[in-house]
Formats: structure tokens, C-alpha cells, sequence
């Protein structure tokens, strides 16, 4: 009887067991494993993915800068792939076994029950042949997308480009991204990519055994339409920065133009440049590795990100400081010597100036007069308080937007750099430092450092009369055109109005009859500033500021070209072809006689390392051979002289043999 019981507890025990065990496995196949929920929607139904288009681009007038064509890519569900001819799936889509069995394991890899990409970018004659024998290839499907492309072809560094996304993106984006989805690497791409992405849309179809779809699921109660991304309108004229990219064409530098009344950037040249349409292509990694390494950096987007000493541009932006602290006045002179002597080094000057007051200071570009107004400006408190002092004047240079983030709309901008008390502390010395020993910054260089953008926005300043407002690319968002309340808004510099005039009047006499003359505009009054700017690293480079017209100002502008010399040679010129154009869409023979296409054509490229050690190479090879030769020649004529010499060794020793045989013979014939 015991037996008896104890069995049936036994075969109740194993039963339960059983029982568990059945509802532990469907609970974790229904709720912890979605596999099978997976699989099992699979086979009826296909969830498409719509994606929208992005935003288009467009240039201040309404041209389009970039836009959207569509392309197709080939997807793979590897659970469904079965036993199918590829070698012709490879031929259809031109690629090799190789490469479709790295695409397939890629696509396991990421899961067997997800759909993925397995081929980007199929044009679309590709995609009419594949499509006619997909039912063949079972697990395969297409999605239609689009791609970007650039008619201009223009503005590659304000545009940026997109690439795919990479793992960090999708967990950083919280899942909104998958695999085989774009997003903004740079440029404009990158910093409006919330607005440009849209929002994607999913469609849902049923399809049979042979994966041939047989319409929308359930009517489309399921589906989500997309949302195409925002419209943007830029800043940029198309025109003008067309005529930016050929003037810097073989150069390396940058111009950057500004609409004073709006802080709307009209032009954002950075050389050298690329084209756009490049970084879409497929295959573009070699293209885009051959970038990284060229030597004159075209990813650098040398409006925000190269710094340069501003050099003579810088003058201005002093005299308004001094003007505004009671330093000096319009009337107060200096006397030029030729030079500045700044304690036991000296200063020189490009002229011998004289008695120099403010307007003539910054029309001639005196560096004696600008480091009086300095040493003035730092001594203000007297020579103990230098660090205090030149403090206040490194806040109020901070207030033009020197070494400071103008923060443009736009990834990567640097901060350039106005150095800190501490940094001269621990160069020289706390209290060990004076007016003297940072005289370089009166005249814009040592280590002070700017960005282009920055140089035009203190244009836009002087040109304001003391604000500007802050530069950026995009003036307008989506149907409605929405403006950006900060893009709207006034930043004074707290220099009073009324001590612009006499600058800008200096400035007006640099194009008028001072260093930048010849790049005077028939019918337009400029305001400008050459620049040459020291390189420790080859020749000097030329830069030119300035804003025009001098009433009511359309555009300031910044030109920097590096290793091209004197600012008034051929950043001033560039700049006069770019406010002409701006202003009157057209240019003028100057009558100076410069030459819009020989600027166009010039090549400034400066040596390349490689090209530096060539040449040094081939110095040191022809320096041998000079050698060389030298040493044959000087061979080839002691040769003759050593002949020579012995030759007459020769004929004095047979001359002094034929005496001595003469003599024994006359005495023999005595005895």
C-alpha cells in the first residue's frame, strides 16, 4: 500500500515537473525570445522602412546647393536565404563570390532574424534588372531610399557631407538609427542633422512563399507615413562663393564674407576645397583616406578652425580701445623714425613716417605708431600693474570676438587665442614682464592668433559702428522661415559709436590712396586694412579686412592667403573682385590695371614637405657635382703643370748631361 502511494507521488511529481518545465519554455519563447515572434511575421508579412527625404539646402536666393536623387538598396533576412544561383546574384550585381560571402556574414552577424543592408546604393538600371528576378533569390529584398547630390558642386567645408552610421551612432542615438542609415558627418549635415533626417515611416506587406508581395497588410492600419526632413535656407550666394572658390583655386587660405546688418555669412571659402559629390560615391573610402593625407589638408575648414596672426588688421581694433579708454585722440601724433624701440630690441617700420597722427597711422600701416598706443594702453596704471592692466585689454579685445567661440552654426569652431596674464607669468616671470616684452601684439602678431571668421566679424563691428551680430549660415528653417532668435540679437562691443568715424576714416585712405590703392573699386568706397602677416614656416602671409560701402556697409570681408607676401598684393585684390561682384554682379577693370583672370590662374600652392626635401635633395646632388667638376677641373690643369715641370726636369738634367759629356770630352782631347 506504502509502495503504491509512493509511486503515484513519484509519476505526480514527474508530471508537474513536466508541466513546469512546457510553461517556463513558452513563457521565454512568447516573452523573453522574440526570434520566433520574428520568424513567424516574417513569413507573411514584410515591414518596410520608408525613409524620407532630407532636407534640401538652399543658397540665399533660392538655389538649390543640395538635393536628393533616389537610389536602391538590396536587403538580406539571412533566416529565409535558402540554396539560390549566385553567380548570377553576383553578376546582376557586379560584384564577385568574395565579396558576397564578407556582405552575408556581416548581415548573420548582426542578426539572422532582422532584416539589413547587404548592398548600398544600387543605381537605378541595376535595380530594374534585380528586380525582375527577386522572387530567385529568397531572403533578399529591395528598399528604396535617397542619396545627396550637389549641382554646384560648391561649398564643400560649410556643407559637410553624411556618411553611415557606425555603432556609437545608433547607441548614442537611443536606437533612432540602424544599420545602413546616414547621418550628418560635417558641415551644415551635421550640425542641423535633427531638423535635415526627418522622420522615417514603416509599411507593412504581405507576401507569399515566394516572397512576392500581395498587397498591404491589414489595410494599412499598421503603416506610418514618412516625414521628410526641414528645409533650409543659407546665407551663402551661390554666385560669390562660386567666384571665392576660383579666385583661391591652387592657393591655400580662406575668404569669409559677412552681411554687417544681419551677421548672414555670404561667402565661406576655405582652399583648398573638393567637391562634395565625391563623399556619396561608392568606393569613396580611398578617395576620402588620399584626403587625410594630402598635405594641404582640404577636411580643414580653415574659416573657423586655421589660426593665423592677424597682423596690421589688427591696428584698428586697437585704436578703438585706445580711443575708448581716453588714451589717445584723432589729433594725438607720434613721431617715426623708421622704427619702435621696445627696450633693447626695436620694432621696424615699413616706412619713415614722421610725425604720424591716427588717420595716417592706419593708412600707412605704421607699426611705430601702434606700438605707442599700446605701450600707452598697458603702462595706463603704470608698470607695476602691467599684468592687471593688460588683463582689462585682453577682456575688451575678448569683446570683439578675438579669442573667444563666435559659436557659428557649425561643428568644430576654435577659439583662436588672446594669451592670459598667467601665460606670460610663466613665460617671463611673475612681475618679471612688461609693455616691452609683448610689443608684437601692438601690430597683431607674436602670439596672438585668429580665425578668419573672427577677422570678419570685427569688420562687421567697425562697420556697425560698435555690434555685430552673430555670424551664422542658415538664415532661415523650414516653410515658415524661421529665424533663430540669437541670430537677431546685438552684441556691443562697449566701444562708443562716435570713435569709429576717425578709424574708418584711416581706413577708407588704405584703399583710397594707402597700401591697398590699387584694389581701388570704381564707385565704391571701401574700408580696408592690408595685412602682412609673419610665418615662421616659409613666406609671409597676405591678408586684407575691410567692409564696403563705407555708408549703409552690404559686406565685410576677411581674405587670407597663405605664402603669397604682402597683404596688398593679393588677399586686397581678391577682396575688391568679391565686394565688386557683391555689390554691382559684375567686375570692373580697376585702374591699376589688375587683372581678375590672373588672379583666377595663379598657382600660390606652397612646397609640400616631400617637395621641400626633393629640392633640398637635388641642391645637395648638384652641390656634389659642383664638387666634383671642381676637383676634375683643378685635376685636369695641375695635370699640365706637373707634366710641364717635369718635362723641364727633364730637359735640364739632358742639357746638364750633354755639358758634362761635352766637358770630359774636351778634356780627354787635351791630355
Amino acid at each position: 500500500m506504502n509502495s503504491f502511494f509512493a509511486r503515484r507521488y513519484v509519476i505526480t511529481g514527474i508530471f508537474v515537473a513536466l508541466c513546469l518545465v512546457l510553461l517556463v519554455r513558452l513563457f521565454y519563447m512568447q516573452i523573453m525570445d522574440d526570434k520566433y515572434l520574428l520568424a513567424s511575421k516574417s513569413n507573411v508579412v514584410r515591414r518596410y522602412i520608408v525613409y524620407p527625404a532630407r532636407g534640401p539646402i538652399l543658397d540665399r536666393h533660392g538655389k538649390i546647393m543640395v538635393q536628393n536623387v533616389p537610389v536602391f538598396d538590396i536587403t538580406v533576412l539571412p533566416r529565409e536565404v535558402k540554396p539560390f544561383d549566385t553567380t548570377l546574384f553576383c553578376k546582376l550585381l557586379g560584384i564577385d563570390k568574395e565579396g558576397f560571402d564578407k556582405r552575408f556574414n556581416k548581415a548573420v552577424k548582426y542578426s539572422p532574424y532582422l532584416q539589413s543592408v547587404f548592398e548600398k546604393q544600387v543605381p537605378l538600371n541595376v535595380w530594374a534588372s534585380f528586380q525582375e528576378r527577386l522572387p530567385e533569390f529568397p531572403g533578399f529584398d529591395v528598399q528604396r531610399r535617397t542619396m545627396r547630390t550637389y549641382p554646384d558642386s560648391t561649398a564643400a567645408q560649410f556643407l559637410g557631407y553624411i556618411g553611415e552610421v557606425t555603432d556609437r551612432d545608433i547607441e548614442k542615438s537611443g536606437g533612432f538609427y540602424r544599420p545602413g542609415d546616414y547621418i550628418g558627418r560635417s558641415g551644415v549635415e551635421r550640425a542641423y542633422e535633427d531638423l535635415l533626417r526627418g522622420q522615417r515611416g514603416v509599411r507593412n506587406v504581405l507576401v507569399d512563399s515566394r516572397n512576392v508581395q500581395k498587397g498591404s497588410f491589414a489595410n494599412g492600419a499598421f503603416d506610418t507615413s514618412a516625414v521628410a526632413g526641414e528645409r533650409l535656407i543659407s546665407s551663402l550666394d551661390s554666385k560669390l562663393q562660386k567666384l571665392g572658390e576660383q579666385l583661391m583655386k591652387n592657393k591655400v587660405g580662406s575668404i569669409v564674407a559677412i552681411e554687417p546688418s544681419t551677421g548672414e555669412i555670404l561667402a565661406f571659402v576655405s582652399s583648398p576645397t573638393y567637391d562634395p559629390n565625391i563623399m556619396v560615391e561608392k568606393g569613396k573610402g580611398n578617395v576620402i583616406s588620399a584626403m587625410y593625407n594630402d598635405p594641404y589638408s582640404p577636411f580643414l575648414v580653415r574659416p573657423i578652425q586655421a589660426y593665423y596672426s592677424p597682423g596690421s588688421s589688427f591696428k584698428p581694433l586697437d585704436a578703438l580701445i585706445a580711443l575708448q579708454e581716453g588714451i589717445i585722440t584723432p589729433q594725438t601724433t607720434f613721431f617715426c623714425p623708421h622704427y619702435y624701440q621696445a627696450g633693447n630690441h626695436r620694432v621696424g617700420c615699413e616706412h619713415f613716417d614722421g610725425v604720424t597722427d591716427l588717420r595716417k597711422g592706419i593708412s600707412q600701416s605704421c607699426n611705430t605708431y601702434f606700438c605707442n598706443v599700446f605701450d600707452r594702453l598697458i603702462n595706463a596704471h603704470g608698470p607695476k600693474n602691467t599684468a592687471t592692466t593688460y588683463g582689462a585689454w585682453r577682456e575688451k579685445v575678448n569683446n570683439f570676438g578675438f579669442g573667444v567661440k563666435l559659436d557659428v552654426d557649425l561643428p568644430h569652431e576654435r577659439r583662436g587665442l588672446v594669451p592670459t596674464p598667467l601665460y606670460y607669468d610663466n613665460r617671463f616671470g611673475k612681475n618679471h614682464w612688461r609693455s616691452s616684452s609683448v610689443i608684437s601684439l601692438a601690430i597683431g602678431q607674436g602670439e596672438l592668433l585668429a580665425t578668419p571668421l573672427q577677422m570678419a566679424n570685427i569688420e562687421c563691428t567697425i562697420a556697425n559702428r560698435g555690434f555685430y551680430f552673430k555670424p551664422h549660415l542658415i538664415k532661415a528653417i523650414g516653410d515658415k522661415n524661421v529665424i533663430k532668435k540669437e541670430f537677431t540679437e546685438k552684441h556691443y562691443v562697449g566701444v562708443d559709436s562716435n570713435y569709429f568715424h576717425p578709424v574708418i576714416d584711416g581706413m577708407q585712405d588704405v584703399v583710397d590712396h594707402g597700401t591697398a590703392a590699387d584694389s581701388r573699386i570704381p564707385g565704391i568706397v571701401m574700408c580696408g586694412k592690408t595685412g602682412t602677416v609673419q610665418n615662421p614656416h616659409g613666406k609671409n602671409h597676405s591678408v586684407f579686412v575691410g567692409f564696403a560701402p563705407r555708408d549703409n556697409p552690404k559686406i565685410a570681408i576677411a581674405v587670407v592667403v597663405e605664402n603669397a607676401g604682402y597683404g596688398a598684393s593679393w588677399a586686397a585684390p581678391i577682396a575688391s573682385f568679391m565686394v565688386e561682384k557683391y555689390l554691382k554682379d559684375s567686375i570692373t577693370r580697376r585702374p591699376s590695371g589688375i587683372d581678375l583672370h590672373r588672379y583666377m590662374n595663379a598657382n600660390l600652392l606652397p612646397p609640400t614637405p616631400a617637395q621641400i626635401k626633393a629640392q633640398k635633395q637635388r641642391q645637395d646632388s648638384l652641390r656634389r657635382l659642383m664638387k666634383d667638376t671642381s676637383r676634375k677641373r683643378t685635376d685636369t690643369l695641375e695635370k699640365p703643370r706637373v707634366q710641364l715641370k717635369s718635362a723641364g726636369n727633364n730637359n735640364r738634367r739632358d742639357t746638364m748631361a750633354k755639358l758634362y759629356a761635352a766637358r770630359l770630352k774636351r778634356r780627354e782631347d787635351a791630355e
